[in-house]
């Protein structure tokens, strides 16, 4: 681990903190080398079995040769032109089309905040007000639309929680907050700013929390309230899109939202991002040369990223990718869950297709409130016991844990084993 404390401290003298993102400080404080497949290896050289998966955009697997190998073809003939549209660009946007429900017309971003940028001006273009609805610990990015009342103290759940210092007063309360899974909350609030809410925004999973379904009829409810009050409806699927499937949660659910946000697995890492929608919406844009709703960026569609989703997408829908990520991830909920009550441990493990967490809490786990009862403690103490068993689940309480394509039964199956070995250990210690 010495190499790794060099390494932090030469970075944090060039970089503030000594990391270019604010999760990415952890303990123990991992310093990556290199990745392939479903392993990544430290600047120690210690390799580990990767659960994290980047916070999850790895669907495929760390330097993919698919996509690599396709990405360095592409970039043989195309980089960055800054006029019209490139053929790549336009098979992204059709393949978006053909898959996701809601998408009718798509504009491509550089990331998951880019679009849920997009996605609320644009609802306020539309609409002509100024207020949206947000819920209770979902995560859309870090622009002051929507920084707030993220992962909120207890005495601060539902009140104004800013997430960060230099935020506008008024774009912060602008922002209402609602409890999810809680529609008589979300009517009230509308009733109470009558004809001044733009849009909702809403993960249709809020796995910014880990894993919290939604229950029967919420998200259905949420459409119903939103056609009400001509209020547009936005699905943040910045991390369920692609990853649950190529026509995202959406179509699991069968609830169609106005406008989407597409990112991270879309492209198995590489940095692009997507809004999409109904295509009277999305005309709004200044793409469109009658539309008012700024929209411009230097790298929006550059050829890594487009190529990448291409690559990724011919993957995710000639190969077995959701059959397979989606048994192994039901075989860890299981597994580690029978792990837990054998060795007395109070957890519940969360989870959808290839997304599993576990929950230090016997208790039901609804909305936001419902995870003050979570043992923190506990934990980061078995998240950071896999650590030292070679298998990497970030070691911030309640993060979700991702498998992956290049991910094996024996992967799988070693896991389990290192899991029993921490919990065994935890369970003695209670």
């Amino acid at each position: 681990m010495k190499h790794a404390e060099d390494l932090m401290a030469r970075s944090m003298r060039v970089a503030p903190g000594g990391v270019h993102s604010n999760t990415r400080r952890i303990t123990p404080q991992l310093m990556p080398k290199s990745g392939k497949g479903a392993r990544v290896t430290t600047q120690d050289n210690k390799e580990y079995i990767d659960f994290h998966a980047s916070f999850g955009p790895i669907i495929l697997g760390h330097a993919y040769s698919k996509v690599t190998n396709f990405i360095t073809e592409a970039l043989q003939e195309q980089d960055l032109f800054g006029f019209g549209a490139t053929e790549y660009e336009i098979r992204c946007c059709e393949k978006i089309v053909e898959h996701v429900p809601s998408a009718e017309k798509v504009l491509l971003t550089n990331s998951g905040t880019e679009s849920t940028f997009h996605a609320i001006r644009v609802s306020r273009a539309i609409t002509g007000r100024k207020k949206i609805i947000k819920f209770q610990g979902c995560y859309h990015g870090w622009h002051d639309y929507v920084a707030r009342n993220m992962l909120s103290a207890k005495e601060l759940i539902g009140k104004r929680d800013p997430g960060s210092a230099g935020m506008l007063d008024e774009a912060v309360d602008s922002t209402l907050v609602c409890r999810y899974n809680d529609l008589d909350d979300v009517e009230q609030t509308i009733k109470q700013n009558k004809d001044e809410v733009a849009a909702i925004i809403v993960e249709p999973i809020p796995h910014n929390i880990g894993c919290v379904l939604p229950q029967s009829g919420f998200l259905e409810g949420l459409r119903e309230l939103t056609k009400q009050h001509g209020i547009v409806l936005i699905f943040d699927e910045v991390i369920t899109g692609f990853r649950h499937g190529l026509g995202g949660y959406q179509q699991a659910c069968g609830v169609t939202p106005d406008l989407t946000t597409l990112g991270k697995a879309i492209a198995n890492g590489y940095p692009i991002a997507a809004v999409c929608g109904k295509a009277e919406i999305m005309d709004y844009f200044t793409t469109n040369p009658s539309g008012n709703a700024l929209f411009a960026g230097t790298y929006n569609g550059h050829a890594v990223g487009t190529a990448a989703i291409l690559a990724t997408l011919d993957i995710l829908e000639t190969e077995p990718v959701y059959d397979h990520i989606y048994k192994l991830g039901a075989t860890m909920r299981s597994g580690i869950q029978d792990i837990a009550d054998r060795n007395g441990l109070p957890v519940t493990v969360k989870g959808f297709g290839s997304v599993f967490v576990p929950y230090f809490t016997r208790d039901t786990i609804e909305n936001y409130e419902d995870l003050m009862k979570v043992d923190v403690e506990s934990d980061l103490k078995f998240r950071r016991g896999m650590i030292e068993q070679g298998v990497l689940m970030i070691p911030l309480p309640m993060k979700r844990n991702h498998t992956m394509y290049a991910l094996s039964q024996s992967d799988v199956d070693y896991t389990l084993e290192a899991a029993e070995k921490v919990m065994k250990a935890m369970g003695r210690e209670a």
